[in-house]
This record gives C-alpha cells, sequence and structure tokens, in this order.
C-alpha cells in the first residue's frame, strides 16, 4: 500500500453504487426507475420484482453499502487519508444528484469516485458515468458550482479484491464433504450481459470476442484457480459462467447459465461444485437469488452438493484497497512515479476511460472520461 497517505488533489471520494428498495412498496418504483424508458408495464415490473418480494421487498445492497462506507471511513480515519467519503445511488436513496449537490455545498470541488463494479462494461462503467453526466447537468441548471469528478480505475485485478475471493473459494471448498472435495469443479459466476455489449466492453482495441469484459473475468478466475491449486496442491477444473440474465429471449447473451452449468457437471460425475461470484462485490440480489436461491435449488434438484463462496463486501483487505487507489490516483494527478498494484496477465486498467469504451447504444454524456462535457 501507498507510504504517502497525501489524496491532493482530491477532497472527497464518493461511493457509487446501484442502489435497491428496503420495503414491498419501494419494488415497482425502484423498478420503474432502473427501467425508465424501456416502455415496460408496471403489471410486467410486479412480474420481475417477485425475486424481492421473497426477501420482504428489501434488497440488501443499501445495507451492503452502508457497511462498506463505515469501513471506508474507519479505514481512513485509522491510516489516512484525511478524506470524507459520501455515498450516492443511480437507482434509489440516497440518490447521486442529492449527494452531488450536498457535496457542493460542503464545499468539494474535485471528487473521486469508486463504482461498485470491477470490471468494464457499458452497464458496470459507462452507464455510471452517464448519470454522474446528468447529475451535473442538474447541478449546472441550478446554477450551482460544478465540482470536477474522476474515477478511479477498475480494480478487478488489485490484490485487495482478489486475496478475499481466493480465500472465500477455500473455504467453500473445504466445506464441502471430504469424499467429494478433490474432485470439486469451481464455477465462476459473472452477471450476464448481451454479447454485443461484451463486445464492446473496454477500449476499442479490447473489443471483440467478449471485449474487455470476458478477457478480466478470465483473468480473474485464472488468478484464483492458480492460487487454490498453490494452497491446496489439488488443481481444481474451473469454468466461467453467468447468471441474472433478463431482456428479449431473441438477443444473444453470454453463456453458459450457472443452472445450465451445474446440469452439464452433474451429467459428467462432478462430485461438487463451488459457485464463486467473482462478478460481484457484495451479497446484493443477484447473488442471494440466483445462486443461494435458484442455482442451489437446481444443485439440490440433481443430488449435487454446492457451495457458494463470500464476495469480498467490506474485507479490510478490500477497503485497503480502496485506500491504495485513492492514494495512487491521487499522487498520479500529482505528477509522481506510480506503481500501480495488479495481479495477472492485464495489467493495471487506465485511469481515464477513453473515447468509444463501452459504447451506449444510444450516445449520452458521460463524466469523467477522456469524452467527458466536465472536464
Amino acid at each position: 500500500m501507498r507510504d504517502a497517505l497525501d489524496a491532493t488533489p482530491y477532497d472527497a471520494l464518493l461511493l457509487l453504487s446501484f442502489g435497491g428498495p428496503e420495503g414491498p412498496d419501494e419494488v415497482v418504483p425502484f423498478l420503474e426507475n432502473v427501467t425508465r424508458g424501456r416502455g415496460i408495464p408496471k403489471e410486467r415490473l410486479k412480474e420481475v420484482g417477485q425475486h424481492y418480494f421473497l426477501f420482504g421487498g428489501v434488497s440488501p445492497i443499501n445495507d451492503q453499502n452502508r457497511a462498506l462506507l463505515d469501513a471506508l471511513r474507519k479505514d481512513f480515519a485509522e491510516h489516512g487519508p484525511d478524506l470524507p467519503v459520501y455515498w450516492g445511488n443511480r437507482n434509489w436513496g440516497p440518490y447521486l444528484t442529492d449527494t452531488l449537490r450536498e457535496m457542493v455545498a460542503d464545499g468539494r470541488r474535485r471528487v473521486l469516485t469508486l463504482a461498485t463494479s470491477a470490471y468494464a462494461s457499458y452497464s458496470g462503467c459507462r452507464q455510471y458515468r452517464e448519470d454522474l453526466a446528468g447529475a451535473l447537468a442538474t447541478l449546472e441548471g441550478e446554477g450551482l458550482e460544478l465540482p470536477r469528478i474522476d474515477k478511479l480505475r477498475h480494480y478487478f485485478n488489485h490484490p485487495g479484491f482478489i486475496e478475499p475471493m481466493t480465500e472465500g473459494v477455500m473455504k467453500s471448498l473445504a466445506e464441502l464433504p471430504e469424499d467429494v472435495r478433490a474432485g470439486a469443479h469451481i464455477a465462476f459466476t459473472t452477471h450476464s450481459i448481451p454479447d454485443a455489449a461484451a463486445d464492446t466492453s473496454g477500449p476499442v482495441e479490447a473489443h471483440g470476442d467478449g471485449g474487455a469484459y470476458v478477457k478480466q473475468h478470465l483473468d480473474v478466475a485464472r488468478i484464483v484457480a492458480d492460487a487454490v491449486r498453490e494452497r491446496t496442491g489439488t488443481d481444481h477444473p474451473w469454468r466461467l459462467v453467468y447468471q441474472s440474465r433478463s431482456g428479449a429471449p431473441h438477443i444473444p447473451w453470454l453463456e453458459p447459465d450457472i443452472c445450465d452449468h451445474l446440469e452439464e457437471l452433474h451429467g459428467a460425475g462432478v462430485p461438487a461444485v463451488v459457485m464463486a461470484p467473482i462478478g460481484f462485490v457484495s451479497d446484493h440480489m443477484e447473488v442471494l437469488y440466483d445462486l443461494d436461491t435458484e442455482a442451489t435449488a437446481k444443485a439440490a434438484e440433481l443430488g449435487l452438493p454446492v457451495r457458494r463462496s463470500a464476495t469480498v463486501g467490506a474485507d479490510p483487505r478490500f477497503t485497503a484497497a480502496i485506500r491504495d487507489l485513492v492514494l495512487e490516483r491521487a499522487a498520479t494527478e500529482r505528477g509522481a512515479d506510480v506503481s500501480p498494484c495488479a495481479l495477472g496477465t492485464l495489467g493495471p486498467s487506465h485511469d481515464l476511460c477513453p473515447v468509444g469504451c463501452c459504447p451506449a447504444r444510444t450516445p449520452r454524456p458521460a463524466a469523467a472520461g477522456a469524452d467527458s462535457p466536465y472536464a
């Protein structure tokens, strides 16, 4: 981690997340926010919301963000830097625009943003940047002085993100019955996205064949699988699989689905599986329903022993990694010689999203990138 605890020129860190309902009455309004502009009828949204209703209409993501927010503040207070941490969501309270308005009132003028998505994709990066631009446009319309906003680089291969996931896989393997443990496979899971969105993820030079989205996940899976082999002496076969598909069935999305994969492994005589959700920062609804509920039920139906490993959440190693990323970016902005921390074959990601990175089907202004209208 960085020795110099100087966050200059930044005067605040913004935790930017997706948001989620915190009661049954909030489910449909929340989904209306998520799907705004797509013309989806309210009755259909009620059907989609059944996953939330199974859990009392409460998504765990807001509480998980509160835990991460608290952990970051404690980490900064203990180790430095002296940097306030704010929290805003794209689709539910606390809303991003309200949080930025609060930051302006507090005199914050140079803001670093941490998005709760570790990988490159339209929905995992550019859409957050578009919402930042929309919020800044609102503040500009109100005559407020706009802060300059930068976004932390993708942290999928930072050791502080990798190590908790590796430890989670190790723990899940140890929880399997001893007679099936050595033959267990690892299913590394992430959110499925349309093939077209995957192919155009990341910088233009990374486009095609799943783009940066697939390449980054595959690199993380290899890092974790290699670490597990080194620590256990057992080479567990693995595959990157997908979950949480939505949208029209005729549009190709990344496959295979986790449930289909479990059926395939069972048919091949695999004795057990560890499901490792490397695509998710915390145990939010996609993890609770698609893995802990749906995929686990499928495994029980097959008679296939499974365990689901933990996401990083507010693990102290992850909060320390965020501190490191903040100090790294601050030093870069000051013109210092920086050695970014990254594992695997891909190296550290870019600090500034280039033009053409993770493009939208309908172009919209996006902040915190080379094409930002708010430099």
